[in-house]
């Protein structure tokens, strides 16, 4: 049997466990609460099972088991962007969160703590909600934060909270993940930004002298790809004999013992227009030397800031404000406005067909005009049999609808053909 004790205002459980007597504090100074949790230990006593009480795990013992977590099930991108995250939350408190050292930059230089300061606890489990809410805000007032990088910091301690729990066996207070209890902040309508047509020509003519920066653009314009799944095509990747005018494979691959897979984990194919076509043979002959199809000028595979640097320097001499993002953008909007269906944008874009309806369901095309036209005749459809005016009308409209009861009939489709002739 088990029985509370009351030290000053926080409740105790006093216990035997075997012959030795226990006491171990609740964290509560709620009676009905501290009622439940020994109710809850005198079950497991009785059961044999784990005691429902806080564990006190170290938090850098934890990270490390989770940053090893990020980086075997996640990209690698996504993981270094996951790390960057926790080193700013936590600080250096494990060597796998100490800053990113460059080969050949010297001495590694030291983090000096935010002016805002890290959340800090002696256990994972003493992380409360009111702490991470404090953080939060403190992170919104000294950077300027907008609501989505704040929503972030929130998912990024959602999910550690809840790896530890479910994965690591950690035991929070009241079995509850903190993280999860802090209120979203409201996030603005996003705005996506695309190019016109009269843009597009803008944009390409303005790399004129550039071959490779110019075929790169229009590949992000014409086939929607990302940053990174442009500059790791390969020659096998691009095959101008299938389909119409060819097709582009993105695809998982191994390059130079580097390894590279799609942001979704998912190979996909787009099919190549007959514009972008146009560039691509314009580039084929003067092609580099080297397993990449879009080299850098060393013949090397392009470094995505590298290429963004020099994509926005030679923009700028045109006062062009636009980048890879708006280029995928542009392929995905015109589409849209062209009045094809977002699964088939998420399709050939690599995305899911929320996130293709977030940015694109809002461009109104016109083959979508004349749809809310609910009173007019044009806009009823027109029977399949056309207008009866003969008697071979009327055997074909007997012939259709026969077709159509037949299945609820439960006749054969050969009976009908034979009974309507």
């Amino acid at each position: 049997m088990a029985s509370l004790q009351k030290r000053g205002s926080v409740y105790y459980a006093r216990y035997w466990q075997g012959k030795r007597q226990r006491m171990i504090c609740l964290h509560t100074r709620s009676r009905p609460l501290a009622l439940e949790m020994l109710h809850k230990i005198e079950s497991s006593l009785a059961t044999g099972s784990e005691l429902p009480l806080p564990s006190k795990t170290p938090i850098a013992e934890v990270l490390s088991a989770y940053i090893a977590h990020v980086r075997a099930a996640k990209t690698k991108n996504t993981a270094k962007s996951e790390l960057f995250y926790l080193r700013d939350i936590f600080g250096p408190l494990c060597p796998e969160l100490d800053a990113p050292h460059k080969a050949g930059a010297g001495k590694k230089k030291n983090m000096r703590k935010p002016t805002c300061g890290y959340i800090e606890a002696g256990f994972l489990e003493g992380i409360a909600t009111a702490q991470i809410v404090a953080f939060i805000l403190a992170r919104m007032q000294a950077r300027n934060l907008s609501p989505k990088t704040c929503n972030h910091y929130r998912g990024i301690l959602s999910r550690l909270f809840s790896w530890a729990m479910t994965q690591y066996g950690v035991r929070m207070p009241n079995d509850v993940n903190p993280a999860q209890k802090v209120e979203r902040y409201r996030e603005q309508a996003h705005a996506i930004r695309f190019l016109s047509r009269e843009q597009i020509e803008e944009q390409l003519g303005a790399l004129d002298g550039h071959p490779v920066i110019q075929t790169l653009v229009a590949v992000y314009i014409f086939a929607g790809l990302r940053r990174e799944e442009a500059l790791w095509l390969t020659r096998k990747d691009i095959d101008l004999e299938s389909g119409k005018y060819g097709v582009i494979h993105v695809r998982s691959k191994t390059v130079d013992g580097e390894f590279w897979q799609p942001k979704t984990k998912v190979n996909r194919v787009v099919p190549i227009s007959r514009k972008l076509r146009e560039y691509l043979d314009r580039y084929e002959i003067r092609i580099v030397p080297g397993a990449w199809y879009l080299a850098s000028p060393t013949g090397k595979r392009w470094n995505p800031d590298n290429f963004s640097q020099d994509l926005r320097a030679l923009n700028q001499k045109k006062n062009l404000p636009w980048g890879c993002l708006d280029f995928r953008h542009t392929f995905g909007s015109h589409l849209a406005m062209k009045g094809e269906s977002l699964y088939k944008i998420s399709t050939l874009m690599g995305n899911s067909p929320e996130i293709c309806r977030r940015h694109y369901a809002t461009l109104l095309p016109e083959s979508l005009i004349d749809s809310v036209e609910l009173m007019e005749e044009s806009a009823l459809p027109e029977p399949p049999w056309g207008r009866f005016e003969n008697s071979s009308a009327r055997s074909s409209r007997y012939r259709c609808r026969m077709y159509e009861l037949a299945p609820r009939m439960r006749l054969p489709i050969a009976r009908v053909s034979s009974r309507v002739s």
